[in-house]
């Protein structure tokens, strides 16, 4: 494998330096230079994604905060964000509330909190991500079934649904240990049944870049998603390296997208990071490695970009919800959810009763927020990839 991954570093920086400026030289490989002004565009949503809404059910029981940690074909899971362990299972199709969960507290076959949660419809199985490098396996009725240890002291992030006997996840344990070496792969995929390592992803690369900010005894960081969904291949990130590469269930890994300037030669750092990728269009923002102790603020958005695959050139954007009689702005860099949802946006009662009191929605979502009160659960707005390019 590391000749393998020297092979293609050598490959990779031969075809970065063919492209420059707004036009990419090939359609296989993108060249982002995280410095560059692009010209702006405005998308309409609905002309390249599909769009369901889900109005979550509202009772005494099934009143949350709305933290929507994973959805699946039949059933939604939710938490709130005040950490106390409850877990709701909405119905996909309805929004109606089906059960609550909480099996917060310290013993054996409990959760101290919930760092990440998985969707397992395949199995039955909802995995939750605890502290302490623990993950805890339930039921679909919050019974539970097994534990496991994260491998080798690894911390996960970007924890996703790999098969149904893996999972694939970013070891973020060596986040903090910038301008160090690496010593160890970030990208893993583990087995659901004990965390064992299936198998390693190696990036290449040496020196380790992150978005870390030190003073004193202050430490900052913020996050960029290292692992999005496309397809059913995965695109992989990694901000200490140039290149963004696509993974292969067959284990093939191949460049994706080059970022300009080098990462190792940039003070401070630009870091991209990928979000929705479509099959047009590919959404980005850039963050620029700064933060204030003072102030406590920092690490700001840059710019947002967004690659043509179609034009082959990178613009500026905007993407409106035509389901709104005005230009209401969507949000296109949140995490994904998985490789039929890019993203999940909350819609909250109250503006859509207000919007829609002044005439201001359509269709479906017009139809939802007339049956709305103002206590109302939010209204899930799912982006899926369209069905006709799966």
């Amino acid at each position: 494998m590391k000749k393998t991954n020297t092979i293609l570093a050598i490959i990779l920086f031969v075809m970065a330096g063919c492209g420059s400026g707004n036009k990419q030289s090939t359609d296989d490989i993108i060249t982002v230079d995280v410095t560059a002004s692009y010209p702006k565009k405005e998308l309409i949503l609905q002309d390249f994604m599909d769009v369901e809404y889900v109005p979550l059910e509202t009772t005494d029981e099934f009143v949350t905060q709305c933290y929507v940690r994973d959805i699946g074909k039949e059933i939604i899971l939710v938490t709130n964000r005040n950490r106390d362990g409850d877990l709701f299972v909405f119905d996909r199709k309805t929004g109606k509330g089906l059960r609550k969960i909480n099996r917060k507290g310290q013993g054996g076959e409990e959760y101290a909190n919930i760092t990440g949660i998985i969707l397992d419809e395949d199995n039955g199985e909802i995995i939750v991500d605890s502290p302490a490098e623990k993950f805890l396996v339930y039921d679909l009725y919050g019974n539970f079934k097994r534990s496991f240890n994260h491998p080798g002291g690894a911390s996960c992030s970007d924890l996703f649904n790999y098969d149904r006997d893996h999972l694939i996840c970013y070891d973020y344990s060596e986040h903090y240990n910038m301008g160090e070496d690496r010593v160890k792969s970030h990208h893993v995929i583990l087995s659901k049944q004990d965390g064992s390592v299936a198998r390693e992803i190696r990036i290449p690369f040496k020196t380790i870049i992150t978005p870390v900010v030190k003073m004193g005894e202050g430490t900052a960081s913020a996050a960029v998603d290292q692992i999005i969904p496309y397809h059913g291949d995965w695109v992989l990130v990694e901000t200490s390296s140039d290149t963004l590469y696509r993974y292969m269930p067959d284990g093939r890994i191949s460049p994706f997208m080059v970022r300009t300037p080098s990462i190792q030669a940039m003070d401070p750092e630009v870091f991209l990071s990928v979000n929705i990728l479509t099959d047009r269009y590919y959404f980005m923002k850039t963050i620029r490695n700064e933060f204030n102790f003072e102030k406590m603020t920092g690490f700001p958005i840059t710019g947002l970009m967004m690659y043509d695959r179609q034009e082959k050139a990178l613009f500026n954007y905007t993407v409106y919800n035509d389901d709104y009689t005005y230009k209401r702005a969507v949000d296109m860099v949140l995490r994904p959810v998985n490789h039929e949802i890019a993203s999940v946006q909350n819609l909250e009662a109250h503006r859509l009763m207000d919007d829609c009191g002044k005439g201001k929605l359509k269709g479906r979502l017009k139809e939802i927020a007339a049956g709305l009160e103002e206590d109302s659960n939010p209204v899930l707005m799912l982006i899926k990839h369209k069905k006709s390019n799966n």
